[in-house]
């Protein structure tokens, strides 16, 4: 008899790799039927991180989204899958164990079946946690190992860690290869030796396919025991997404596998809805960059979906760079040449600073060392010498066990700064906070919610959800929405308003005529921007004239996984704040000129 495979669609992360924001909750509630009648899906991926921060950003509930969202698809005997962070859980950075402990009962009383947990260190310590509590309240516990390709990451490595996974009452692995590099022939050799010593194991396979493995990848597990496969649909998949259901069913279908059929009418359906939902709003926060495949990824292993965040990077310090060469006689460099030495650079950093998996949120430290490193050998610094708090607390341990070994100057810097080394347990630098955050609902006259649904997201994602519950999400996403639908027509009309991109022009062409060796500050990624995050709206900005040195945070930019600093490339002073305290700014925007 033929091996049965089983599909997941990714709906979540059709979106989240696609662009910014995800369907409101009456969009889910209209595609829902549909995707049951399509007949091929076995799971569908319905929340999780980044799912739940978008919601609240745009001003929706994200408790009720869910609620609505799985009700539907358990009903027709679909399991639902959500995507948690472990020692993170939803958000981009450390979470306390009660408030962990507390989202699997939410998500249990949801209507969620099962919990895609991960860690990009791989360290089974930050799964233990979510597997325990997992089965605790009756989920079905998937501890994923974040797949990436190096020398440190073998199938024995592997192995190791699923024995631990085992050990804490995982009933399922992920292969979880987020940038798409597996390589097949090592994935099916995983899946494989897996299967051999665990055969009660269910393994579930999901891959991007940015680089352009992704299908090989999917028939080379699915030969060698795998059981389900993580897939998409049009309009999309690919690009930095996923395989489409289609090409996956035709692929294992003709090698001899069970698949289920495909309704098309309903696959045609769903297609339409979704490019429907696109028209409506969600496509003017989509990247175009993403739907295309990139052979590059290969060489530094990093995500697709950083593509675009990469770039605007690069264009922030870009005239640093240069200016830099140009004072010391060198040839100035393009954004192609940047983009490759910047390339080249993850390639010398990664395993030096202990190959992490270029996944949330290492691949954007490891990819900011690199790109800091650029900065400073231009301008005569030596390497490492712009790393902050956050990279460090890799490196030294805080976040968990690296797999691979610290290079010996890594250390020795480290020493320099009197930094010391962690190997225990991550979760235990992080208190429980729970009563504080009934204290503060309390105080506000807010309800915990069913199944203390809305406590739990007070605790997960603090200032969004404060900013929805008074009423400034939903404003401040009805604006950005504005500018994006106004940024959209101006490409078909005539510009008749000023738009904030034109505004911006003025604001550089003015400042280079009053203030010719002003530098601009860039903002690196869209959000909202905060000069400090314990001052009011309306509050001023930093004091003009503040001195700045290289490298010093100038403001922060909430964004829908987390905030960003916003550093400066240059030393001097701050002589002109462009954005307000709380406003929004879009990548690429100038926020600041210093001098």
């Amino acid at each position: 008899m033929s091996k049965k495979i089983r599909f997941c669609l990714v709906y979540r992360d059709m979106w989240q790799s696609s662009g910014k924001y995800q369907p409101r909750v009456d969009q889910l509630k209209e595609i829902a039927p549909v995707i049951i009648k399509m007949g091929c899906f076995a799971r569908v991926e319905t929340n999780g991180g980044a799912f739940e921060q978008v919601n609240l950003m745009y001003g929706e509930n994200p408790n009720h989204a869910v609620r609505e969202w799985t009700k539907p698809l358990r009903e027709a005997g679909i399991q639902t899958q959500m995507l948690e962070r472990a020692l993170n859980g939803l958000r981009m950075y450390p979470v306390p164990a009660d408030v962990r402990r507390l989202m699997f009962k939410v998500k249990k009383a949801q209507g969620v079946d099962v919990v895609r947990s991960f860690c990009g260190l791989n360290d089974h310590r930050n799964l233990e946690l979510s597997i325990k509590y997992a089965n605790e309240f009756g989920l079905i516990s998937q501890a994923a190992l974040s797949i990436t390709h190096s020398p440190v990451h073998t199938i024995e490595h592997y192995l190791s860690i699923v024995d631990k996974y085992v050990e804490y009452g995982a009933k399922e692995i992920g292969l979880k290869d987020m940038a798409g590099i597996g390589r097949p022939t090592m994935l099916g050799q995983l899946v494989k030796a897996i299967k051999a010593k665990y055969p009660q194991l269910v393994i579930q396979y999901h891959g991007h396919t940015g680089p352009g493995l992704s299908m090989a990848s999917v028939l080379e597990v699915c030969r060698n025991g795998a059981d389900i496969i993580d897939v998409a649909m049009e309009p999309l998949a690919w690009g930095m997404v996923h395989p489409d259901v289609i090409a996956v069913q035709a692929m294992l279908k003709a090698d001899g596998f069970d698949v289920p059929e495909i309704d098309m009418n309903a696959y045609m359906e769903a297609r339409a809805l979704t490019q429907k939902f696109i028209d409506d709003f969600l496509g003017y926060f989509i990247e175009p960059k993403n739907k295309i495949s990139t052979s590059l990824l290969l060489g530094c292993g990093l995500p697709g979906g950083m593509m675009g965040s990469m770039m605007a990077d690069l264009k922030g310090v870009k005239d640093a760079i240069n200016l830099a060469l140009r004072k010391n006689g060198q040839k100035e460099m393009s954004e192609d040449e940047l983009l490759v030495k910047l390339f080249d650079e993850v390639q010398y950093v990664w395993p030096r600073v202990g190959t992490p998996g270029l996944v949330t949120p290492f691949s954007q430290y490891v990819k900011n060392i690199a790109l800091m490193n650029i900065l400073a050998q231009a301008q005569g610094a030596p390497r490492y010498s712009k790393m902050d708090d956050k990279m460090w607390d890799m490196i030294l341990g805080r976040c968990g066990r690296l797999p691979g070994t610290l290079a010996p100057e890594i250390i020795e810097l480290a020493k320099e700064h009197h930094y010391e080394f962690f190997d225990g347990v991550p979760q235990d630098n992080y208190p429980d906070e729970l009563p504080k955050y009934r204290k503060m609902m309390e105080e506000r006259g807010w309800d915990v919610g069913p199944d203390e649904e809305e406590l739990f997201e007070l605790a997960m994602h603090e200032r969004q959800y404060i900013d929805y519950k008074e009423g400034r999400a939903k404003d401040n996403f009805e604006r950005e929405l504005a500018i994006a639908k106004q940024k959209s027509n101006v490409r078909e009309v005539v510009k008749v308003v000023k738009l904030p991109e034109v505004i911006q022009e003025e604001i550089i062409e003015k400042m280079k005529k009053e203030e010719p060796d002003a530098k601009p500050i860039i903002a690196p990624v869209s959000g909202q921007l905060f000069w400090e995050f314990a001052v009011e709206e309306q509050s001023m900005p930093k004091p003009i004239g503040s001195h700045l040195k290289e490298n010093d945070i100038v403001c922060f930019i909430q964004t829908y996984y987390g905030h960003e600093e916003v550093r400066s490339c240059y030393e001097g002073h701050l002589i002109k704040a462009v954005v307000g305290q709380g406003k929004k700014v879009h990548r690429g925007d100038v926020v600041a000129f210093v001098k």
